[in-house]
């Protein structure tokens, strides 16, 4: 292990004041990244609190093999949810991972609250407090261009838009323009403590501990992501390639799922918008692959004048929740309304799911004009969306206040949840492929289809017949496997190039022996101080309420059975050894 890896940055915004602490004890133990971000977390939780409370800490941690190794691009953040009330987990690419390790940390928690607005600007060992007032109201790629300097050192700007600012809930983190923490609501926790944005310049250096071994592996690991076509799908379409590939199987979801076909798919796809809108593709640092496909549109600045060139970053998730899931046909809309909301700064994925409830709701009658103040949704208008993503960011009515924290919220106020296409709180992702789909996005430490891939097994069901042990005893590995990858931290378009095999090579250059066992035992024992923390808060996937809506619509497994769904459950958790009594 390198020196650096092990020193933690505190920093306590209450009174102004950082610390380091050399925390080697965790890295060995944990390995970095998640493992040691949920050690970290727990250490400082106030269990049963509010997720606003500033006591909680807000971590973000790296791994031994960020800066050394291709595709090994992300940085963890954890801390409580405001969407799911506990533990809260997303993670970012860009240039952050790199900027922390060459500042000299392995990770960095914040804890406690800021009485003016700040910015939090460390360079290597030195950390200020900047006022932060001349960036209130700018969103996030304003931030981005404000902050960044000509620098020599690595540089990474993390920052908050206006739905951050005011606390909404699923408000997202902006890393670097084109790279957000997305999920669960980091950025109203930045934002209900002050903190407008982190700029983090390292000036450092990365070594391995065996540098031949590691020349060895780098140039191996470059040449079969480079040479092969192990990662070409998302350089040459990127994750939005599944349009098609989920439409033909009958599970991309449209209109709030009300079906699993849309008809206009071909128009919007991936393959479409790359022929027509694609500008140019970018990466993380150390990353050849440019999976990040960025569009551009030309937009009228005013009436009557000329037009605004704007850069859209858009992937699969951005355009089925704010696309197929609004029934919106025309790929310019959809990258619009991506814009509109990356420029608010929401997760994009909880605000679709919020839109497709919202015009569901006002198509029935469940909500009315009043509610909206004026505005009338429907499917595949894209002007009202524009205008509600805005409402929302700016709490216009008590409705948009509601849409600002979430379905719950929302159906707790107005009714409405069988069609809510949420669990536990956050907003299901853009796959309806069955059984694997439903329970890995449930029991999932973070709730994200990222976690175990259950949309991924439920595909290789259609190929080949599981038992009902195996079918739950792939998503365990899966997720137990996965739990190593980021603690590496790996980005997950990766995960087939990062064997077992070339994980236990590459961690040897670093300085750490672990066997396959032992990676599959810190594996599981990260699950398990999750949940630990999940249970010990209530939390308990049998009593989640999921969706009727998801067991009416056809899947690409066919219609769901719900009693099926609970006896699969009901053996997840018995496999996973957690009792019914906890």
């Amino acid at each position: 292990m390198t020196d650096t890896l092990s020193r933690i940055l505190y920093i306590d915004l209450s009174d102004g004041r950082s610390w380091v602490e050399d925390r080697r004890d965790l890295f060995d133990d944990r390995i970095g990244g998640l493992g040691v971000a949920v050690k970290l977390y727990s250490e400082k939780c106030k269990l049963g609190s509010d997720p606003f409370d500033p006591e909680n800490p807000v971590v973000f941690t790296v791994g031994p093999l960020n800066g050394l190794y291709p595709s090994i691009s992300k940085t963890v953040a954890v801390f409580k949810s405001p969407i799911t009330g506990t533990y809260g987990e997303s993670h970012a690419g860009g240039r952050l991972s790199i900027a922390i390790r060459m500042a000299g940390y392995g990770a960095i928690v914040i804890i406690g609250y800021s009485d003016k607005p700040v910015f939090i600007d460390i360079e290597d060992s030195n950390v200020r407090f900047r006022d932060a007032k001349p960036l209130l109201g700018l969103s996030s790629l304003e931030v981005e261009e404000r902050l960044r300097t000509c620098t020599r050192a690595m540089e990474s700007i993390v920052s908050i838009g206006l739905a951050g600012e005011r606390v909404c809930f699923y408000a997202s983190v902006n890393v670097d323009r084109y790279n957000y923490f997305g999920r669960l609501g980091l950025g109203a926790i930045l934002g209900s403590r002050n903190v407008k944005a982190l700029r983090i310049r390292g000036s450092g250096s990365i070594k391995p501990k065996d540098p031949e071994g590691y020349r060895r592996l780098f140039e191996k690991l470059y040449r079969v992501i480079v040479e092969t076509d192990a990662m070409a799908k998302y350089h040459y379409t990127g994750t939005p390639a599944n349009i098609m590939v989920l439409n033909e199987i009958g599970a991309l979801p449209t209109r709030n799922f009300r079906e699993s076909k849309f008809e206009y798919a071909e128009d919007i796809s991936g393959e479409k918008i790359g022929e027509t809108l694609l500008e140019r593709k970018a990466s993380c640092p150390l990353c050849p692959i440019g999976c990040m496909h960025i569009a551009r549109l030309r937009l009228e600045f005013a009436r009557g004048y000329e037009y605004e060139p704007i850069d859209v970053y858009y992937n699969y998730e951005s355009m089925y929740a704010l696309g197929t899931n609004l029934g919106l046909k025309n790929p310019t809309d959809i990258l619009r309304l991506i814009y509109t909301a990356n420029l608010y700064g929401f997760d994009t994925m909880l605000l679709g799911n919020v839109l497709a409830w919202m015009t569901e709701a006002y198509e029935s009658g469940l909500i009315s004009d009043s509610d909206t103040n004026g505005l009338k949704l429907s499917w595949g208008d894209i002007d009202p969306y524009l205008e509600a993503v805005k409402r929302i960011a700016y709490g216009d009515k008590d409705l948009y206040i509601y849409a600002a924290q979430g379905l719950k919220q929302l159906t707790d106020v107005y009714g409405g949840r069988d069609y809510a296409i949420q669990i536990a709180g956050n907003g299901m992702p853009g796959y309806h492929t069955g059984y694997a789909s439903i329970i890995g996005f449930l029991v999932a430490s973070r709730h994200s289809h990222n976690s175990n891939a259950g949309y991924d097994i439920d595909q290789q069901a259609l190929k080949r017949r599981y038992t009902d042990e195996e079918f739950i005893d792939r998503i365990i590995e899966e997720e137990d496997w996965r739990n190593i990858l980021v603690s590496l931290v790996a980005c997950m378009f990766s995960r087939r190039v990062y064997s077992p095999d070339v994980v236990i090579d590459a961690l040897k250059t670093v300085g750490f022996d672990y066997s396959l066992d032992e990676l599959i035992r810190i594996g599981k024992e990260i699950y398990t101080d999750i949940y630990r923390i999940k249970s010990s808060e209530g939390f308990d996937p049998r009593r989640i309420y999921v969706p009727r809506r998801l067991f009416e619509t056809p899947s690409a497994s066919g219609i769901l059975s719900e009693e099926r769904f609970r006896k699969l459950l009901d053996l997840y958790m018995e496999r996973r050894s957690i009792s019914s009594s906890t």
